[in-house]
């Protein structure tokens, strides 16, 4: 089975929109959105990590069954925050 060749330059621009979106994260915190800082936060946590597991983990580039076990932690992930989130909006003394 043969590898697949990443480009130094794809990981410099990787790295460089990480940094980015690092300074995002702490830009976003000085900011008051209101309710919409959560939000904020975890979409740039959210867009972060699948950086780092499509290229740094190599995701992109394996075989359908690393990507399927990728999507069903995905799902599982979504599913526990679903339901936290359910729970936390349906308190009394919310």
């Amino acid at each position: 089975m043969s590898e697949h060749i990443v480009s130094p330059k794809l990981y410099l621009g990787i790295i460089l929109t990480l940094m980015m979106l690092t300074a995002a994260t702490v830009g976003a915190a000085y900011i008051d959105l209101g309710p919409w800082n959560i939000v904020a936060a975890l979409g740039i946590a959210t867009l972060k990590a699948t950086l780092v597991v499509l290229y740094f983990m190599h995701v992109r580039y394996s075989p359908g069954r690393t990507q399927l076990i990728v999507i069903a932690g995905l799902f599982w992930l979504g599913l526990l925050l679903f339901m936290t989130l359910a729970d936390y909006a349906t308190r009394s003394w919310y």
